[in-house]
């Protein structure tokens, strides 16, 4: 978003008498097209980045309003029935399979209570993976972007220093005047790749960061209601 302002048509800021936005339509065709492929993966991972500020902020605010209702002395049942009308996220999610999986296993068949929290651990593993999985969604591009973006943009500048230097060498003419506006573009990619890599490479580390901390804090809780499922089956048997 910000690096599509900056190449838009109120940029003001000058390279001697050429703008960022005169650089791009005046360089070579396939310099061109690595500006451009550059610009959109900028665009798309800055629409990651905000989009996943908001998913893990709001995956610790569910998390943390769960707990304060798990450890409430609230009844499980009534915070199940209270939570299954609707649709959870993070940790909730995980007490809601758990418990459904629960109901079925002992309201279906007293005698299979050996069986219960095989199962129960079972469903909590899966709806982790699965919430986990939504998370970090879409976190492989901002690495890859992170990673080849540089790359990426150095090979729009090594192409448009050969394309600079083969329009020198056909002109016979070397001043200075002539070869810097051909550096000057060749060089903005490597800037562009730059600009695009380093705030996926940021955020890439701090998501990544974020969905360590909350896939313990749900493998935590899930080894807390094992427990308490493993007190109810000794109480039932």
């Amino acid at each position: 978003m910000f690096l599509a302002d900056t190449l838009g048509a109120q940029i003001t800021v000058n390279t001697g008498n050429m703008s960022f936005l005169d650089m791009f339509w005046t360089a070579h065709p396939v310099v061109k097209a690595v500006m451009f492929g550059l610009l959109l993966s900028s665009i798309w991972s800055w629409a990651i980045i905000v989009e996943k500020i908001f998913a893990f902020r709001r995956a610790r605010k569910e998390a943390d309003k769960f707990e304060q209702l798990f450890w409430s002395g609230q009844s499980l049942d009534e915070l199940y029935a209270g939570l299954s009308r609707g649709r959870t996220f993070s940790m909730a999610s995980l007490f809601v399979a758990a418990m459904r999986e629960w109901k079925r296993s002992v309201e279906g068949n007293i005698r299979a209570l050996g069986g219960i929290q095989m199962r129960v651990e079972k469903v909590m593993d899966v709806t982790i993976s699965r919430e986990m999985e939504q998370l970090d969604r879409r976190l492989l591009f901002l690495a890859t972007v992170g990673s080849t973006a540089p790359f990426v943009g150095l090979f729009g500048t090594v192409w448009g220093i050969m394309s600079s230097f083969t329009a020198i060498a056909g002109s016979k003419n070397t001043s200075l005047a002539v070869v810097a506006p051909g550096i000057a573009e060749a060089l903005f990619a490597t800037a562009l790749g730059l600009l695009a890599a380093i705030p996926a490479v940021i955020f890439y580390n701090k998501f990544s960061a974020d969905s360590s901390r909350l896939g313990q804090r749900l493998e935590t809780f899930a080894d807390e209601f094992a427990a308490i499922v493993s007190r109810q089956i000794d109480v039932r048997t």
